[in-house]
This record gives C-alpha cells, sequence and structure tokens, in this order.
C-alpha cells in the first residue's frame, strides 16, 4: 500500500513518506552512461637479449663460487634488476600497438518532460581531455603490461606470484613513463540515457537510448548542470520539478542515484541494476559556490555515480541535483557532507533553452491510480493503470499494480460469493424455523 492521501491535484502541497516518495519518483529516474572510444598507439618493446643473457650468466657464476638459490630467489634476482634497470632490459621499436579502448562514466539524471528531455550534471558528459588522456593511458597501459606479463610467463615457462607481478607493473610503469610514447587517436564520444521499463510477469527490462546534449554548463565550480533529450517516446515517466527558490534547512530530502560501489557490484543481479537507490536526510546548509550562487548541504549519503540525480523534497518535486561530496585526507569521500545545485539554477538553463518542465500526462494517471488503489478502489485503480498502459504500455511498475488490482478485485467477488450464500442459507433457516413456529402455533389453536 502506498497513498492514504489523495494526488488529483498534483500541484497540491501534501507530504508523502519514504515509501510514497519513492514509488512517484523511481519510474523516472535514469542512468547517465558516457561512453568514450579511442585507438591508443604505443610503441612496441623488445627486450635486450644482449643484457639479460649477461644477467642469468652473472646468476651462474654465482652458482659456481658455491652460493646455492633457489628458482624462485633466482626470478626475484632477476625481475629485481630488470626494475633497477629498465633501460638496459627493454627498448622500442619502430612498430606500434593499436590498442582499442573504451571508457564509460556513469551517473544520474531524471525526465522532466514526457517526451524525453533529461536533466543532470555537466561533469557526466563533459570531461577535462586531459582527464579523459590520463584514463585512456592507464587503461591501455593495465593491458598492455598484462599481454607483455603473459607473455613473459610462456616464455620463461613460469608462473609469477604476486609480489613478482607488482614489481613487474613497476617496471613497465617506469619503461612506458620515460621511454616509450603513448598517442590517442580518433577520440569519441556517446552519450546514452538508461531507463527502466516493464516487461512480461512483472519483470524489469531497462531501456537505452542514445541522447544529445541541448544545453550544458560548466563542470564544478561552474554550474554544473545539462540537459539532454532522447527520441522515440512521447509520454515517459517524469518527476514534478518545484518552483520554489531555495528550501530551509532543516527540511527533509529524499535522493535518487546510481551510486558505483552497488552498480558495480558482482554480488548482484545485471538486471537490478536499473533500480535507483534512495537515501534519505535534510538541508543541512545553505551555502555558497565559489562562484557565489547558492548551494545545498546536505547529510544523506552518496557516491560516485550518484552525481546528477533529483533531490526531491516531501512532496516529491525535484528541488536540486546531487553534484558533489567532500573529500577526507585519506582521499574517500567524507560521509554526511554533500552538495547539491538547488533547482532554481536548473531553471535558468531550461528557460535559457525555451524548455518546460512538466508532468507527463501517464505519470499524472499513474499517480491517480495509486492514490484509487490505496484507498482499496480497485476497480477504479485498474482503469487507471490501462489508461496508463495505453500511452505507455511498458510504464515502470503499472504491470505489477494491474496484477495487484486482479488477486484484490479477484478475493472481493469471493467474498461476494460468500457472504451472498451465507444470507441465502440464513434466510432458508428463518423460513424454516417460521413455517415450524406456525405449524405448532395452528396445532395449538386447533385443540
Amino acid at each position: 500500500m502506498f497513498f492514504l492521501i489523495a494526488v488529483c491535484n498534483i500541484g497540491h502541497a501534501q507530504k508523502f513518506t519514504a515509501v510514497q516518495n519513492y514509488a512517484m519518483n523511481r519510474p523516472g529516474v535514469v542512468m547517465i552512461k558516457t561512453v568514450f572510444s579511442a585507438d591508443v598507439y604505443v610503441n612496441k618493446m623488445m627486450m635486450d637479449t644482449k643484457n639479460f643473457n649477461k644477467l642469468l650468466d652473472s646468476l651462474q657464476s654465482v652458482d659456481s663460487s658455491g652460493v646455492i638459490y633457489s628458482a624462485e630467489q633466482k626470478l626475484d634476482i632477476v625481475l629485481q634488476d630488470i626494475n633497477n634497470n629498465p633501460n638496459r632490459f627493454f627498448k622500442a621499436t619502430l612498430d606500434y600497438i593499436k590498442q582499442p579502448e573504451e571508457i564509460t562514466s556513469t551517473g544520474t539524471g531524471f525526465f522532466i518532460t514526457g517526451n524525453g528531455y533529461v536533466a543532470t550534471n555537466c561533469h557526466l558528459i563533459d570531461r577535462d581531455n586531459a582527464y579523459i588522456r590520463r584514463q585512456f593511458i592507464l587503461s591501455a597501459f593495465q593491458q598492455i603490461t598484462e599481454a607483455n606479463i603473459a607473455a613473459l610467463e610462456t616464455s620463461w615457462a613460469t608462473k609469477f606470484n604476486e609480489q613478482q607481478r607488482n614489481l613487474l607493473y613497476n617496471t613497465y610503469a617506469s619503461v612506458y613513463s620515460r621511454l616509450f610514447s603513448m598517442v590517442l587517436y580518433d577520440l569519441k564520444k556517446d552519450i546514452y540515457v538508461v531507463y527502466a521499463s516493464d516487461g512480461r510477469n512483472k519483470d524489469t527490462n531497462s531501456e537505452k537510448r542514445a541522447a544529445t546534449i541541448i544545453i550544458k554548463g560548466q563542470p564544478m565550480p561552474g554550474k554544473d548542470i545539462a540537459v539532454l533529450k532522447i527520441d522515440g517516446d512521447s509520454s515517459l515517466p517524469t518527476l514534478k520539478v518545484s518552483s520554489s527558490d531555495l528550501p530551509n534547512v532543516g527540511e527533509q530530502l529524499y535522493v535518487y542515484g546510481y551510486p558505483g560501489p552497488v552498480t558495480n557490484n558482482n554480488f548482484l543481479a545485471i538486471e537490478s541494476a536499473i533500480e535507483p537507490t534512495l537515501t534519505t536526510g535534510i538541508v543541512s546548509a545553505i551555502k555558497k559556490s565559489v562562484e557565489g550562487w547558492p548551494l545545498m548541504q546536505m547529510d544523506a549519503n552518496i557516491n560516485r555515480g550518484s552525481s546528477g540525480g533529483p533531490v526531491c523534497n516531501e512532496k516529491g518535486e525535484v528541488i536540486g541535483l546531487t553534484t558533489f561530496g567532500s573529500i577526507e585526507n585519506t582521499g574517500g569521500l567524507a560521509a554526511g557532507l554533500n552538495f547539491a545545485i538547488p533547482v532554481g539554477i536548473l531553471n535558468e538553463y531550461l528557460d535559457t533553452a525555451g524548455i518546460s518542465p512538466r508532468m507527463s500526462d501517464a505519470s499524472v494517471l499513474f499517480l491517480k491510480g495509486m492514490e484509487a488503489f490505496e484507498r482499496e478502489s480497485y476497480r477504479e485503480a485498474m482503469k487507471k493503470f490501462e489508461e496508463v498502459k495505453m500511452l505507455n504500455k511498458n510504464y515502470p511498475g503499472v504491470n505489477s499494480y494491474i496484477s495487484n488490482c486482479v488477486n484484490y478485485l479477484g478475493k472481493t467477488k469471493d467474498r461476494e460469493a460468500s457472504m451472498v450464500w451465507y444470507d441465502l442459507l440464513g434466510f432458508s433457516i428463518l423460513l424454516t424455523l417460521a413455517l415450524i413456529f406456525f405449524l405448532i402455533f395452528k396445532k395449538r389453536n386447533s385443540l
């Protein structure tokens, strides 16, 4: 059960519990994926066999002097000497290795119109070129190094332990940073919006649509806002954007997102990744950015991947976008010291782009259906949910509600049939008793 209050007038100032808030807004929360792809070219390296053989010969001379080393100790000596003098054992060739690379940046957003406009953070789609280059080179280095280590294991007929592998990683890091060049070509960027949709048997599927940038600001410390657009739908689930400027300190908040530690958790089913995480908290303070515009401080927990997610008030309205946290001295996120850009900043960009956020017809009907369901008016609720399906057959959660309505209506019919049977039985008993009393009374009168 979700709603104990009427939602026919969507703009009415009602307060919702966390359960109700999630039921309302979960369908319209989306995952943002920005995929960067490029080809990384790196000089092919080769081992200097002359110097390597000299190193092996030096180990043989140690053996002849009476010092006995195990095979693993000898391997440690070889790897350590290579690590100490990498330029003696590796040299570049004129050939290049082409390494295709792909990096995906994941965050959160939400639908603000039924025809596919999405609000999110700018930094999810507009990464700094230097940052992207570092990530590509690190990724390419890791893959090439793994291949080099595997080749060494094959040629040396051995298996490195973890300590030896780490030493080789350090060696190759030194080699690639000082002796070899890595060049990036054909850098491309594709942005996708991933959102939930109803499948068969109450299953939740996901849809992935290419998105275009309509308008954007600048990553922090700039106004970290972006508005995207996907095509192909006309009645998507939406969240209501508040018209208020700033909340009051102490107000209750509901924050939605796709935190990385959850999205990338190997113990969770892949299909559940599209279910957003809800955290709650309060407005801890109203601060100012270094550029002078307002920021909302909140104690709701967030993590990498939550950026761009909606921050909602008790009315279910979006009042901000999760944007950044505070960093501990250890480099990790400080718990409960997080910040959101207020919705007023988003509205500036929407006004500039000529976009008016509004609830989709499907979302309005869905809320009315939920309200009727809470009142146990299952026929009315099912009618609303069927109307939702006419507009959007894959509206998240609608199939589950229809199934529940059918079950409750079935139980109601059984109860009504049982009541009719009991009424007939009671009437028959009363009629029989009346007839008996009538016969007794008649017999006495005849005497």
